[in-house]
């Protein structure tokens, strides 16, 4: 990775399509935690997509990746850096992906958050794995889609237990 293109701030070209979705927005910009901040606007993307029947949702969600794909390979290629942190797009589509059919309340969204930072963060296997093997686009939202689809899976075990205790208690 190129240490310069990390270091310095990138060239943001609110015009041009690609620099806002790579970025997030200009999420990617924020000096401190700019994954966070982009899965921030994740949230925000969830809020209004989460009214969506799941088929259109997925459908939307899946042309949001491809963009994606797009947009980041090309603004990564313009710095010259393998996966520059200002590069948020990945953070947001992957907590798209953690909230696919998740069950609504404040509680589920805070913990779909919380789930899929701390995927992303921490990358287990086979999450690491795709940053290496995958170059460019692809490379770069590879690894959030898993750290999604990993969120996504606990979160919907969470659920299932949840309906299960609760079930369970009005037995009694």
């Amino acid at each position: 990775m190129n240490a310069s293109a990390e270091t310095t701030a990138p060239n943001f070209n609110t015009s041009d399509p690609k620099h806002l979705l790579a970025f997030g927005f200009g999420a990617g910009l924020a000096p401190k935690a700019p994954g966070t901040v982009g899965t921030l606007v994740g949230v925000a993307l969830y809020l209004i997509l989460s009214m969506l029947p799941v088929a259109l949702y997925v459908l939307v969600v899946a042309g949001l990746f491809a963009a994606g794909v797009w947009a980041v390979g090309s603004v990564a290629e313009e710095l010259g850096a393998d996966d520059p942190p200002a590069i948020v797009w990945d953070e947001v589509v992957g907590f798209l992906i953690a909230m696919i059919a998740a069950p609504a309340g404040i509680m589920w969204l805070i913990a779909g958050f919380a789930l899929f930072r701390a995927f992303d963060i921490t990358k287990p296997w086979p999450i690491a794995s795709f940053e290496g093997r995958f170059k460019g686009g692809i490379g770069i939202m590879l690894d959030d889609l898993v750290a999604g689809l990993y969120t996504w899976l606990i979160l919907h075990v969470m659920w299932m237990m949840v309906e299960a205790s609760l079930r369970g208690a009005g037995a009694h």
